[in-house]
Formats: structure tokens, C-alpha cells, sequence
């Protein structure tokens, strides 16, 4: 009987604890929710074809790929950093593996490893250099990021590498149970991961005490070395899993692809309300900032908007946003 009651004090103190942190999350994003929420409405009302389950899942679908890439950029970011390359990563690691298995034979698994690899060791060379060196991480990571577009154009001779494996095909379009898409899985895996590090963990604690103030967090005993390599190398992990994924969908891997997917990423982040000065972030307010640029791109799409609006009014989307955030902070 006493077992059946602590149990259900657990399950009581469980439930507590997700409402908490709902109301908290509510809390620390209400402003980009009521966008996000607004922003839905305004769509669906002039093309109700937005609210169709099929048409919300390949948001979903067409936002996962960004958000690989913008929680690690959010970690990054809230050290103080950036990462110019991982688009060229994405890119990179998507030659590779489509290479391995259309020209060698490799077994997907095995390709698929030599990416993830590939991308975890471009990543680890930025936050080796970061940690290591004066240099700013702005201009490392603008060097790999031509280094890596070169390399991928280099290897396939500026030509994509088609794979017609339905193994390989399976990793960025299949579905799980019929319905869920599985670059989505692979985000509800991901986003709990990157949960637990920043919030459950010393190393996500040290990441805001080395934004927050590097001197402070060095003079308290963090080993800042350590935390900038972490970062810098789950940043290269992200960014191969989103190439893989990527090239997947398209059949083929493709020496353009990614191009400017680091500037989407960063848009997600400081939309979220991720500050550019590092020490502040958190991986829901990414999510939705991501979920406003999906939604965004979707519904102009629906509307047949061009491409080329389209940019410019993401531009002036995301300036409203982060002059509405800086001013909330003043008052604040």
C-alpha cells in the first residue's frame, strides 16, 4: 500500500513539474507564440489549404532540416560564437555518403557513418581552432565553410551523385507508422537530447556561464576549452545529419545544397530570442523561431508569392522581431 502511494507521489510530482515547465515556457515565449499563432491565422484565412494535415506535416517535414541545424547554432550562440559552415558541411557529408554507395557499393549504413563521421571532424577542427586560438569564430568558420563547398564541388566535378537505394531513400522520405515522417522522428529524438544537455546537465550550464562571462567561468574552474570543442563538433554531428537527411530526399547528393541554410539557422536562433551576445538562449524559443520561418515559407509559397519576395520579406520579418525582443529586454 505505502509503494502504491509513493508511486503515485512521483507520478503527482512528475505531472507538477511538466506543468511548471510549460507555464515557464508559455511565459518565456509568449511574444513569438502570438506571432507564431497570428501568423497561421492570417495564412489560413487566405489559403485554407494550409490547415490540411498533409500540408502541416511537410512543414514540419521542410522545418526539421533547419532546426538540426539551429539547436546546435543555438548552443553555439549563447557561447558567444557562430558557425558559417554548416551548410557547406550539410553539403559535403551529402556528397560523401551518396558517393560511397552509388560509385563504391558501400552498404548504407556504413556511408551513412563515414558522413556523420566526416561532419562530427570538420565540426571538432572549428572548435579545436576556436578553443585554441585568438582567432574569431566568424572568420574559422568562414574558412571551413568555403574549404567544405570546394571539397564537395571538387569531389563530384559541380555534378550531383544520384542514388536509387530505397534504404537510403527511407532516411529523409519514408514514414514511420504511415504517417509520421522520419526527418521528423529524428527531431522529437534530437530536440529531447538537446533539452537535457542545455538544461539537465554541467557542460549546458557551463555554456551559459562562458557566454554569460568567459573570465568569471574560467576563474570559477570551467574548462572552457572543452565546452567551445563540444559545441563546435555537435554543430558538425548536426550538420551531417541534416546533409544525410537532405540528400535522402533529394535522391542525390548535391554539391549546392545547404547553400545559405547557416543564415536560416541563425534566423531561428534570434528569432527565438537567442542574444547575439551570448549567455541568454533557450532550444523552445529556437523551435518556434524555426516553426515562424517554415510557416512563413510555406504559406508565401501557397500564395504563390516569388522566391525573390520571399527573401525579402523573411529579411524584414526577422528585423521586426529581434527590435521588438531588444526592446522587451530594456524594459525588462
Amino acid at each position: 500500500m505505502a509503494q502504491v502511494s509513493i508511486q503515485a507521489k512521483k507520478k503527482e510530482n512528475m505531472l507538477l513539474d511538466v506543468g511548471i515547465g510549460m507555464k515557464e515556457f508559455v511565459r518565456n515565449n509568449l511574444g513569438i507564440l502570438i506571432g507564431l499563432f497570428v501568423l497561421c491565422i492570417i495564412i489560413s484565412v487566405i489559403n485554407p489549404n494550409f490547415l490540411t494535415s498533409n500540408n502541416l506535416l511537410n512543414v514540419l517535414r521542410q522545418t526539421s532540416t533547419n532546426l538540426y541545424l539551429a539547436l546546435a547554432m543555438t548552443m553555439i550562440i549563447i557561447l558567444g560564437g557562430i558557425d558559417l559552415s554548416v551548410g557547406s558541411i550539410m553539403a559535403v557529408v551529402g556528397v560523401v555518403t551518396t558517393t560511397l554507395i552509388a560509385s563504391l557499393g558501400a552498404p548504407v549504413l556504413v556511408a551513412v557513418a563515414v558522413g556523420l563521421l566526416v561532419g562530427v571532424l570538420i565540426g571538432a577542427v572549428n572548435g579545436y581552432v576556436a578553443a585554441t586560438t585568438i582567432i574569431p569564430p566568424f572568420i574559422i568558420t568562414l574558412a571551413t565553410m568555403n574549404i567544405a563547398r570546394g571539397a564537395a564541388y571538387v569531389l563530384t566535378d559541380g555534378k550531383p551523385v544520384r542514388v536509387m537505394s530505397d534504404s537510403f531513400n527511407f532516411i529523409g522520405s519514408g514514414y514511420i507508422g504511415g504517417f509520421l515522417p522520419t526527418p521528423v522522428l529524428y527531431l522529437i529524438i534530437l530536440l529531447i537530447l538537446c533539452y537535457f544537455i542545455m538544461n539537465k546537465t554541467k557542460l549546458g550550464r557551463h555554456m551559459y556561464a562562458v557566454g554569460g562571462n568567459a573570465e568569471a567561468a574560467k576563474f570559477s574552474g570551467i574548462n572552457i576549452k572543452k565546452v567551445k570543442f563540444f559545441a563546435y563538433a555537435f554543430s558538425g554531428l548536426m550538420a551531417a545529419i541534416a546533409g544525410i537527411v537532405l540528400a535522402s530526399r533529394m535522391f542525390s547528393g548535391q554539391p549546392t545544397a545547404g547553400n545559405a541554410a547557416e543564415l536560416d539557422a541563425i534566423a531561428a536562433v534570434v528569432l527565438g530570442g537567442t542574444s547575439m551576445t551570448g549567455g541568454y538562449g533557450r532550444i523552445g524559443g529556437t523551435v518556434i523561431g524555426a516553426l515562424i520561418i517554415g510557416v512563413l515559407s510555406n504559406g508565401l509559397n501557397l500564395m504563390g508569392v516569388s522566391s525573390f519576395w520571399q527573401f525579402i520579406v523573411k529579411g524584414i520579418v526577422i528585423l521586426v522581431a529581434v527590435y521588438a525582443d531588444v526592446i522587451k529586454r530594456r524594459k525588462g
